[in-house]
Order: C-alpha cells, then structure tokens, then sequence
C-alpha cells in the first residue's frame, strides 16, 4: 500500500499521550519510509483443527 500525506504548515504546540497500545505509531514531522510489520503470536493449542460446526442454519 503506497500512502501519500501532505501536511502543509502544521504545527503542533502540546501533546499528550496517556497510553500505548501494542501497535502504535506516533510520528511528528518528516519520514522518507515506514516499514510496519506484525506476527501472529497465538500458541498452537489455541488453534482448533477439525471440523467448524455453523452457528447459524444455512438457508
């Protein structure tokens, strides 16, 4: 995904910031690139393997 933001004359005078969650970006002021990235860190024995029963009737 290529995104292009323009900015012109923004200024910021305070910032606060009260929490952080495990997939954040804070960025003020110029970037050339950004790579983000993520993994799925779920244990195998969370998985279900088999088969799926619907929770609604097919109609």
């Amino acid at each position: 995904m290529n995104l292009e933001v323009h900015n012109w004359n923004l200024c910021v005078g305070d910032v606060q910031i009260d929490a952080v969650t495990g997939s954040s970006v804070f960025l003020i002021g110029d970037n050339d690139e950004m790579k983000l990235s993520s993994f799925f860190d779920t244990p195998p024995e969370a998985f279900t393997i088999g088969t799926v029963v619907p929770l609604a009737p097919q109609g």
